[in-house]
Parts: C-alpha cells; structure tokens; sequence
C-alpha cells in the first residue's frame, strides 16, 4: 500500500494538472458570466501547459547541446520540442484572452450586459437569434 502511495505523489504535477483542467472546465461550462469563462479557459490553458512541460522533462536529462563528448559519454538530453511548443502556445493563450475579451466589451456595448442568458434574451428579443 505504500508504495501505491509514493507513486501516486510521486507524479504530483500531473494530478495538479488535472485538477486545474477539472477547475478550468467547470468554469467555462457551469458559469454565466462572460469575464468567469475566459479566466476558465485561461486555468484550462494553464493546466495543459504544465502538463506539456512535465512530460518533457527527462530525469538527469543535460542541457540539448550536443557535442562528440556527450554522444560518446551516452549522456541523455532533454528535447526541447514540448519547450518550444509551449512557448508558441503561450502566445496563442494570450492573443486569444485579447480577442475574447475585445468581443466581451463590444457585446457589453451591444448589449448592456455580460451575463450569457441575458444577451441571448435579449438578441431572441430583438429576433437575431430563432428557437
């Protein structure tokens, strides 16, 4: 049983992972105001960074410059690619959080409001949306 226990921890950052998935997706799926989801999909986005990152980790891993010595040696490298892609998604995470949040202030313009059944009331009232 202990060791049971000591593998489950010892993969923490995954299970915080999940968690902040598990928050995230509640957030954007049970929430009505429009601000609440995008700081959801922001805890969403958050949690699938940190889950790239810790796959890429490799245990005693050197830095990737490889060299003749360090192939002969046998040494092992971390792969930089989840690194990497990371970076790019964090730039794409922000940019989206700008758009959404430049929409959210045009719909509070349009609408007066930034509760989601509020708007889609009152775009049904104004006949933009048909049930």
């Amino acid at each position: 049983m202990e060791w049971l226990i000591v593998k489950v921890f010892a993969k923490y950052n995954y299970w915080i992972s999940i968690i902040l998935m598990l928050i995230g997706f509640y957030a954007m799926i049970a929430k009505d105001n429009l601000i609440k989801k995008i700081i959801g999909l922001n805890i969403f986005q958050t949690a699938i960074f940190l889950f790239f990152i810790s796959l890429g980790v490799v245990k005693g891993g050197t830095a990737p410059i490889v060299s003749q010595e360090m192939i002969s040696k046998g040494y092992v490298y971390v792969n930089p690619l989840p690194h990497v892609l990371i970076l790019t998604a964090i730039v794409v995470a922000v940019s989206t959080t700008a758009v959404a949040l430049s929409l959210i202030i045009r719909m509070y313009e349009e609408y007066g409001t930034i509760q989601e059944e509020e708007i889609i009331e009152k775009s049904r009232e104004k006949g933009m949306i048909r049930v």
